[in-house]
């Protein structure tokens, strides 16, 4: 009995030490995701679209678009007055492959942004990054962003 519960013990013991080290190892995942959030809802265009692959693709509103015309897009709302004044990211969800090199986000997106008009627009969405670890940095290889009907 005490060999058994000595194995137990060993058990929980190497799923702990398993479990932090998983933790730590996607760390910098889950800084990129949060980083990435962060330069869009506070404008950095620089930072927001250096998390992006070169051949990323993109799927905003109906349909995909070209990751140049996208950057451009932002840059003359920006340049005109525009831009976002919150997005706010919730139930997010990290889905790591088993390599480690590459992981799929999911999450809810409330935003509001203000347009070069003076008009806002609010919206809630669900979005989708798929994350690819390439040259030792963490990059988006894929975005999907589909507006959903507030409930």
């Amino acid at each position: 009995m005490k060999n058994m519960l000595t194995g137990f013990v060993l058990a929980l013991v190497s799923l702990s030490v398993m479990a932090d080290h998983h933790g730590v190892k996607d760390a910098d995942l889950h800084a990129a995701i949060k980083a990435f959030d962060h330069a869009y809802a506070v404008n950095d265009i620089e930072t927001y679209f250096d998390f992006y692959a070169d051949d990323a693709t993109v799927y905003v509103g109906d349909g995909r678009v070209d990751l140049a015309e996208y950057r451009q897009m932002w840059a003359e709302l920006m340049a005109s007055g525009g831009g976002v004044e919150l997005n706010e990211m919730s139930d997010l969800q990290v889905q790591v492959m088993a390599d480690g090199g590459a992981a799929v986000a999911t999450s809810f997106i409330d935003n509001r942004t203000r347009w070069p008009d003076g008009s806002v627009t609010t919206s809630r969405a669900f979005e989708t990054d798929v994350w690819h670890k390439i040259a030792g940095e963490w990059k988006v290889v894929s975005l999907h962003y589909s507006e959903i009907s507030p409930e």
